[in-house]
């Protein structure tokens, strides 16, 4: 038989050690996929960053810093159906990258429940402005800039008017998305798109915080502190995500 002090011994062990498997798996999940839960807090929010370059289909070097879609997507999945985690924060700091694996994110990210608030540090450039403008309210930071240009490609490219038609479209369906989820016109967001004489070798426009405010694209100028209150704010007006939260609420 095992005396009082041993169990106590014991238990104490056991709780040291699944404190620190619990540390190691948070240490593990900011490494390698950049999210991090934030545990002792009025609501429990996860973070997810997007930075460097958003890969898709194809393996970027391995010199590169890049978020994978692969990663991503589901996260996005375990997030929307964690009751436990009450909003998502995402950060943005990124050159773009693969435009339908960024399209893709974007848009699970705007068919979410749970609340949502997206944060621009650095740069949100070409991809990343339908990442930026997916969440349910959007932040930029004064000295993080935008860049807004045209669909291109690498590599090999057939110059058949199929291509330019195949262009087009992948360009519609950017422009519709940034101007459903955000408050700038078509009209502008297109002229942006093309405007001459800003960019070196390119056509297209980079808009600072402030500017990606006053055009729409953005909601508001604001840090850290402004996205995290604002997220508890969409939190409380959300009410229940699902329609049996309320019954559970009651029998307990």
């Amino acid at each position: 038989m095992n005396s009082e002090p041993e169990k106590k011994d014991r238990d104490e062990d056991d709780a040291g050690s699944s404190d620190i498997d619990e540390s190691l798996d948070r240490a593990e999940l900011i490494e390698k996929n950049g999210e991090v839960i934030s545990h002792n807090a009025k609501y429990l929010i996860h973070c997810l960053t997007v930075i460097g370059q958003v890969e898709g289909h194809y393996v970027l070097p391995s010199q590169n810093k890049t978020t994978k879609y692969e990663h991503i997507i589901p996260a996005l999945v375990a997030i929307e159906q964690d009751r436990s985690i009450k909003g998502l924060v995402i950060i943005l700091n990124t050159v773009g990258g693969d435009v339908e694996a960024g399209l893709a994110i974007a848009e699970l990210i705007a068919g979410m429940k749970t609340p949502t608030v997206s944060l621009v540090v650095g740069g949100g450039h070409s991809i990343g402005v339908p990442l930026a403008v997916s969440a349910k309210y959007s932040f930029i930071v004064p000295s993080a800039t935008m860049t807004i240009h045209p669909v291109r490609m690498n590599g090999l490219v057939l110059g058949v008017p199929q291509t330019l038609s195949y262009f087009d479209k992948m360009q519609d369906r950017i422009v519709n998305f940034v101007t459903a989820n955000s408050n700038i016109s078509e009209e502008e967001f297109r002229r942006l798109m093309m405007q001459t004489g800003e960019l070196v070798m390119d056509v297209g426009t980079v808009v600072d915080g402030e500017e990606a405010v006053k055009i729409g694209l953005i909601d508001s100028l604001g840090g850290l502190s402004d996205a995290i209150e604002k997220l508890y704010e969409l939190i409380e007006e959300s009410g229940d995500r699902y329609p049996d939260d309320e019954q559970e609420g009651e029998n307990t």
